[in-house]
This record gives C-alpha cells, sequence and structure tokens, in this order.
C-alpha cells in the first residue's frame, strides 16, 4: 500500500474510534431515541458543514448525494433507537452484520461476484465480534434487535454509496444524513419535551462534534482511498472499542472470550488488509 492508503486507514481507524463511544454517552441522555437522534445530528451537521466550508467543499444536491443521505440517516436512526430498545452490546454487535450486506448488494446491484477472501474475513469478523460479546448478548429485546439489523442494512447500503460518488458528493451526502436525521427527530424532541441537564447537553454536544461529526469527516477522507468493504471492515474496531469505555468509566472487565475475540477481528483485518492486492485497496 502506498502512503495515501496508509493515511485512509489511520483515518478509517480514528473514525472507528469516535464512533465508539456512541455507547457510554447514550446512556447519559434519558430522551426518547429518535429526539436524540435529531438532536445529535443537528449538531454533527453544524460540525460537517463548518468542515466543508474549511477545506473549500461547496453543498450538492443530487441524486447521489440524496442516496447517500437516505441511507447515512436510516444508519442514525435506527443505531441511536436501537441502543433506547436493546442493550448496548446487541446494537453493535447486529449493525455490524452491515460486511454480509454490501456483499450483497454487490451481487444484486453490481454483479460482482464476492471473492472467497473476502467472505472469509466477514465471517471472521463476525465470528470474532460475536465472541467479543459472548457475554453480554441477551435475549428479550426482539424489537431493538430487529432495529439494529436494519441499522446494518442501511450502513451497507451508505458505505456502497458514499463509495460511488466523488468527495465534495460525498461530504453532501453525509450532510444530508444529517439533515433528514434532524427533521424526523426534532418532532419527537419537541413533543416529548425532555428534561435538559447540563450532563445530557454535554454528551449530546460529544456525541454531535465528536462522535457523528467529525468521525464522519474522517470517514469521508478515508472513503477516498478505501473501497466500502475494507472501510466497513475497518469499522469493525468500534464494538471492540466500545467495552474498553465501559470498563475505564463503569469498571467492568472484559472476559476471556472478549479477549479471544479482539484476538479473532484484528488478526483477521489485519491478514486482509496486508495481503490484499493493490487493485483491490484504491
Amino acid at each position: 500500500m502506498n502512503s495515501k492508503e496508509n493515511r485512509a486507514i489511520l483515518e478509517m481507524l480514528l473514525c472507528a474510534t469516535l464512533w465508539s463511544i456512541a455507547g457510554i454517552l447514550f446512556k447519559l441522555i434519558p430522551w426518547n431515541g429518535f429526539a436524540v437522534a435529531g438532536m445529535r445530528s443537528l449538531v454533527a451537521g453544524i460540525t460537517i458543514y463548518v468542515s466543508m466550508r474549511l477545506m473549500g467543499f461547496r453543498y450538492v444536491l443530487n441524486r447521489r448525494t440524496l442516496a447517500a443521505g437516505f441511507f447515512s440517516g436510516c444508519t442514525y436512526l435506527c443505531f441511536t433507537v436501537a441502543n433506547k430498545l436493546t442493550t448496548s452490546a446487541n446494537a453493535i454487535v447486529l449493525q455490524f452484520t452491515s460486511p454480509i450486506f454490501i456483499i450483497i448488494y454487490s451481487v444484486i446491484f453490481f454483479g460482482v461476484k464476492p471473492k472467497k477472501r473476502d467472505l472469509i474475513v466477514v465471517l471472521a469478523t463476525l465470528a470474532g465480534i460475536s465472541l467479543f460479546f459472548f457475554d453480554q448478548l441477551k435475549p428479550g429485546y426482539l424489537l431493538g434487535n430487529f432495529v439494529a439489523i436494519a441499522a446494518g442494512m442501511f450502513m451497507a447500503g451508505m458505505y456502497v454509496a458514499v463509495g460511488e460518488i466523488e468527495e465534495e458528493e460525498r461530504f453532501s451526502g453525509i450532510l444530508n444524513g444529517q439533515i433528514l436525521t434532524f427533521l424526523v427527530g426534532f418532532p419527537f424532541f419537541l413533543a416529548t419535551k425532555p428534561e435538559i441537564t447540563p450532563t445530557a447537553i454535554a454528551a449530546l454536544v460529544t456525541l454531535g462534534v465528536f462522535q457523528l461529526g467529525l468521525s464522519y469527516v474522517l470517514y469521508v477522507k478515508a472513503s477516498r482511498y478505501c473501497p466500502p468493504l475494507f472501510c466497513c471492515l475497518l469499522g469493525a474496531i468500534e464494538p471492540l472499542l466500545n467495552p474498553v469505555w465501559v470498563f475505564l468509566f463503569n469498571g467492568e472487565k472484559p472476559g476471556i472470550f472478549a479477549l479471544l475475540g479482539a484476538v479473532v477481528v484484528i488478526a483477521s483485518i489485519t491478514i486482509w488488509s496486508v495481503t490484499a492486492p493493490a487493485a483491490e485497496t484504491t
């Protein structure tokens, strides 16, 4: 890999690291899930727009940016709501069915036959994530689990849609996703009249600026040199780091399955990325 590809990998890993703080911060905001999603995206949208202007990008509205906005907005909504309807572990693990859906979409819409090595790394990554949360996955959250799987489906669509357009359109598409999420969530914020506390506001601003705003700036930059499946697999660091924050802030120690799962995921993605032909990573 060249220096641009290596930088893109680092950008995607930093992006996933910022994504991973969602679970611990969501717990600090006792609001309706749609209300949280809407107000988080308001802050994130402002952050992304300011970043676009600083980098000299203009806002573009066309069919491609609307499609990217639809998939990204639905991802934000489903993931936030899933965190309110099921456990954080369930929401994160089930959302990371997205690599499977990327392969399915590639076959159906682009006629791309999946490579054996891609299928192997996807299955290995999912197995590792499942091991990591073996002690935490809980039954009894059927609706939330389905919403989390829907988040995975939309996330896969986002990776594919954003990966097919130019950088200026990518930023515009991600911004459209924030606008859509805000428009859906704001009525719930007004209707539920949530309690506004300093803790909730601080958590919301942190989520909007860092976890959803700057993280997606990094994702858009990374997607220039990382294909959709590669970005998605690198994003698997998110579920690995989520329990780390829980351990640091709540004192919950990961078990042997968690450590084993982390080894499986990191080893699988590392081997896959290092052995990938150059044409597959540009």
